[in-house]
């Protein structure tokens, strides 16, 4: 019989429910307590998602004194950093909310305090779990497409503007970027097997988040809205990045990887205002090569699923430290996606591009 493991959960905002639901469909997992720096909200978040067995705190460093197997940090993102650090500190293992942190130092910091301690530091990015990503890693990694020189990747929602702790680079750091850009960044870097990039060339806005017309927070709108960014990366590959939370427009196109022998299509499933973005399911994969000196297009089956995504990405992080194993989605491999959200930031700043500086 397995041990009960135990489970803790920092922020109780709307994000932290879906951890909650997670855990609680798995066996032998207890969460045991929850923190808000808000007074009296993890008690709230308790009675409301009736977990009788989680004490409240107010303060996630009271929480971190307990014997606890893991936690979920939930928080925003600017908080994410030194819960991070602080909990693999303490001997816990992470598993963290998207995006990884609001700069590149904090990043590295963070993988390098996970890999100090020894404890597992695990970064949210559940689309990986949808088996039709795995068949996108497959292609690439396989070789068929030869020498892969370009990559195209990103998406844009025709309206799609979140509100409260999302729009301000107080709480947040970066708009789109951080959050569903990462996931768009991921999926192709993933793919390639998480490339070190050198250079940035960015541009980003907010001319709809800072419109009334748009957007009814638009007076304490100061992230970005819209980002598109040319990347290089060594071994001489480039990728294009394009993300949008509003536009006029109903797509930026499908993520493209082109290589020397033969190039694949991704297209974003969905319709609708919120659809175009990755940070949900496959729609369709072509596959183009030549064959016999013949244009031929090859349409790659997609697997029918009704996986819950990131039911799959808490499961493989309690799984991960049941049997002592690596983190599924390392933040030592994340720190490369946030470098590049790093980069786009400081180049739309200065107008200019930067170079990301990684050992």
């Amino acid at each position: 019989m397995s041990r009960t493991l135990k489970i803790g959960i920092i922020g109780s905002g709307g994000i932290a429910g879906s951890h909650v639901k997670a855990y609680q469909e798995l066996a032998d997992v207890e969460i045991v307590a929850v923190a808000d720096q808000i007074p009296g909200k993890a008690a709230q978040f308790i009675d409301f998602w009736r977990i009788p067995s989680a004490q409240p705190f107010d303060d996630y460093r009271k929480l971190l004194e307990l014997e606890l197997d893991g936690v979920s940090i939930c928080t925003p993102n600017v908080a994410h950093y030194q819960t991070t650090v602080d909990s693999l500190r303490a001997g816990k293992n992470v598993m963290l909310e998207k995006p990884m942190s609001v700069t590149l130092e904090e990043a590295v910091e963070m993988a390098q305090t996970a890999k100090q301690t020894g404890f597992m530091l695990n970064v949210g990015f559940q689309p990986r779990y949808d088996p039709n990503m795995k068949i996108i890693q497959d292609v690439v990694q396989s070789g068929q497409l030869g020498k892969v020189y370009y990559v195209e990747t990103g998406g844009g929602r025709r309206r799609g503007m979140p509100g409260g702790t999302f729009i301000s680079k107080e709480i947040a750091g970066a708009g789109a970027m951080a959050d569903i850009g990462c996931y768009s960044l991921d999926m192709a870097l993933n793919a390639m097997g998480y490339p070190k990039p050198l250079t940035v060339s960015a541009y980003s806005s907010n001319y709809f988040g800072t419109n009334p017309l748009y957007h009814n927070e638009a007076s304490r709108f100061d992230v970005e809205d819209f980002g598109v960014a040319m990347i290089r990366f060594e071994d001489d590959l480039v990728l294009n990045f394009k993300i949008s939370w509003a536009m006029h427009m109903d797509t930026l196109g499908p993520t493209l990887f082109l290589g020397t022998d033969g190039g694949l299509k991704v297209t974003p499933a969905g319709k609708g205002p919120w659809s175009g973005v990755f940070d949900g399911n496959v729609g369709a994969i072509t596959y183009f090569h030549d064959v016999r000196g013949h244009h031929t297009e090859s349409q790659i089956p997609l697997i029918e699923h009704n996986k819950n995504l990131f039911n799959e990405k808490v499961r493989d992080f309690v799984e991960a430290v049941r049997e002592g194993k690596p983190a599924p989605i390392p933040g030592e491999q994340i720190v490369r996606n946030q470098a590049i959200i790093d980069g786009i930031i400081r180049s739309s700043l200065s107008k200019r591009e930067v170079t990301i500086d990684l050992l």
